[in-house]
């Protein structure tokens, strides 16, 4: 038997609004926490106002939407399927021979449409929002100035290198490095180019670089070759698939880039040499976020759905809570693992989705008494 379409809307809509309050008052809460904690930390910094502390917090708004959608989806669905239960709608419509599998798909559904939606177009507008207040942050807060002043003026990078016959790699060490209007330059340059086995292939001395498109700009660059003379000073060009865009990225969190990005972005890193351990964590858990959505719906329902005549509604509701906390925790705990590499990047990002779909379907098949 196939629920009615006028019950699966019905009940869709009811979850649909009640995840969206839980959502709205969440976020409310959180960003209002998020708002205390940059006052706090503008308190000495007298360029930090307050329309601009406002500003950051505003900014930070759809990442911390994209960062509660589960949990909210747990309690809102809780709410939802609860008040379901009380009116006794639920039980009316189990009376009638309707299992649990069939008028959940509607509420599954719409929590797998949130996750997609955030996922696919969320999450390029709560990354560009992200990486302005990052940068607002560290302009206006942070006690250094940018990622590269991190380092105290000085970078090391690492990229393929194509310019001779041998494919390697080279490492590049610059001094007094200076970003302004989006233009980097650096002085007290040393590339070091290496083949195949790091064989040291020679490396170059220049006096300034600066970073153009696909190309680092050498000025007064010396060419040392093991055995032989040094050349004399000249300009030189050296090919890069670097960008000011990505060497800053590379230095900031992985929430600053959408989820249509981070495939490229990625490969780049890897192929540069860099670390894209986070990178890659951070978009298999952005690919695993419609299941966990749709996960947390099956665990509201499996918590919520018993009827309030057998009594323990609020041990019930209890564990549901406890359970999205638990859940909440293990996400945490396997994405530190995973950073650590002590657990493959795959596992550390769909463990919280796998064990959280398993709970839901341990409880809702003991509600339908298996």
């Amino acid at each position: 038997m196939f629920p009615s379409p006028i019950l699966t809307i019905y009940i869709s809509r009811q979850f649909s609004v009640a995840v969206a309050s839980v959502l709205a008052a969440l976020t409310g809460l959180v960003s209002l926490f998020d708002f205390l904690e940059l006052l706090r930390r503008s308190a000495s910094r007298p360029d930090a106002t307050f329309n601009l502390i406002v500003e950051m917090a505003l900014l930070r708004t759809p990442w911390v939407v994209m960062t509660i959608l589960p949990f909210a989806i747990l309690l809102g669905g809780i709410w939802a399927f609860w008040r379901l239960t009380r009116s006794s709608e639920l039980v009316v419509a189990r009376a009638a021979g309707l299992s649990a599998w069939q008028f959940l798909g509607g509420p599954v559904l719409c929590a797998l449409a949130l996750g997609l939606f955030a996922v696919g177009g969320l999450s390029p507008v709560s990354a560009a929002l992200f990486a302005q207040a990052e940068r607002l942050q560290e302009s206006f807060l942070d006690a250094g100035g940018g990622p590269l002043a991190l380092n105290g003026g000085q970078l090391w990078l690492r990229q393929a290198d194509n310019t001779g016959s041998v494919q390697g790699v080279a490492i590049m060490h610059a001094r007094g490095v200076m970003m302004r209007a989006n233009v980097l330059t650096a002085s007290q340059v040393s590339i070091f180019r290496l083949g195949p086995n790091d064989h040291m292939i020679d490396r170059i001395e220049a006096m300034q670089a600066r970073l153009i498109p696909h190309s680092w700009l050498l000025a007064n660059a010396r060419v040392l070759v093991p055995g032989k003379l040094p050349s004399p000073p000249s300009a030189m060009a050296m090919p890069t698939d670097l960008t000011i865009d990505r060497i800053q990225q590379s230095f900031a969190a992985p929430e600053a880039l959408s989820f249509w990005r981070l495939p490229g972005f990625i490969h780049v890193l890897e192929r540069a040499g860099f670390s894209a351990v986070g990178h890659r964590l951070r978009f298999q858990a952005l690919l695993a976020l419609p299941l966990l959505c749709a996960t947390m719906s099956l665990v509201a329902a499996g918590f919520s759905m018993q009827s309030s005549r057998r009594g323990g509604v609020g041990r019930m509701i209890g564990g549901g809570v406890a359970a999205g906390f638990a859940l909440f925790m293990l996400s945490n705990i396997a994405e530190q693992f995973g950073q650590s590499g002590a657990l493959p990047v795959v596992l550390a990002a769909w463990a919280p989705a796998a064990a959280g779909l398993m709970l839901a379907l341990s409880l809702l098949l003991h509600l339908e008494d298996g």
